[in-house]
């Protein structure tokens, strides 16, 4: 059972999740007279600011929502994993590196969840769906989205600390980010919505650089 912290940490995600996506939602619909189909391109710096008009405007497709619908609680989970690394990490490295994550996907679950409320689609409430398999979403894990710890993951590293818990912490990123990477890269060749697409060519990027530095830091390369 996890603890009372990360459970009241995982609530307070939930709450705003939801409201950062209502107010998007809401802020699409005051713009979606505009005629404009193209969008700021989503991404680390800029992804929040793609959500008004660009969210109602344009075509999007299944793949468009199940890569929705699968990476806000992924990226949820990782920043469950990111603060438990500024409390519990003792590598300076390890906690630069889940500051870095903080700041990139913090932005991306609130633009995402603009995208499904104004698309008329459910907004995943919590990373509890590590064991359910996202509809349209292509990848080779079965069942569950690819990279998603489950419970019993995330309470080892919820007790770990230190240079074990730096160790746990790289180990299951690594994995984290590369399913992220898969679903991205699946987005990229069968998505049709321009700032997902263009966010998940960032996530490629952007996660495909942090996975070679987490590499370094546990000295595999």
């Amino acid at each position: 059972m996890r603890n009372t912290r990360t459970l009241t940490h995982r609530a307070a995600l939930t709450a705003a999740t939801v409201t950062a996506a209502l107010v998007l939602a809401a802020c699409g619909n005051d713009t979606s007279s505009n005629d404009s189909g193209s969008g700021h391109p989503g991404g680390h710096g800029s992804a929040s600011s793609s959500t008004g008009a660009d969210a109602t405007a344009g075509a999007h497709n299944a793949q468009d929502v199940s890569f929705a619908q699968g990476m806000l609680p992924h990226h949820q989970q990782a920043l469950e994993m990111a603060e438990l690394a500024a409390e519990r990490a003792s590598s300076t490295g390890v906690k630069g590196l889940a500051s870095r994550i903080q700041k990139a996907q913090g932005p991306e679950i609130r633009t995402i969840g603009g995208w499904l409320t104004s698309w008329g689609e459910d907004v995943p409430t919590s990373s509890d769906s590590t064991t359910e398999s996202m509809p349209g979403m292509d990848h080779s894990a079965g069942s569950g989205m690819p990279g998603m710890r489950d419970d019993s993951d995330m309470d080892e590293l919820d007790k770990a600390s230190g240079t074990d818990f730096d160790t746990m912490f790289l180990t299951m990123m690594i994995g984290h980010h590369e399913g992220a990477v898969a679903m991205a890269t699946t987005e990229k060749s069968k998505g049709v919505y321009g700032p997902a697409t263009s966010m998940a060519g960032d996530i490629i990027a952007a996660q495909t650089a942090e996975i070679a530095e987490m590499n370094k830091l546990l000295g595999k390369s």
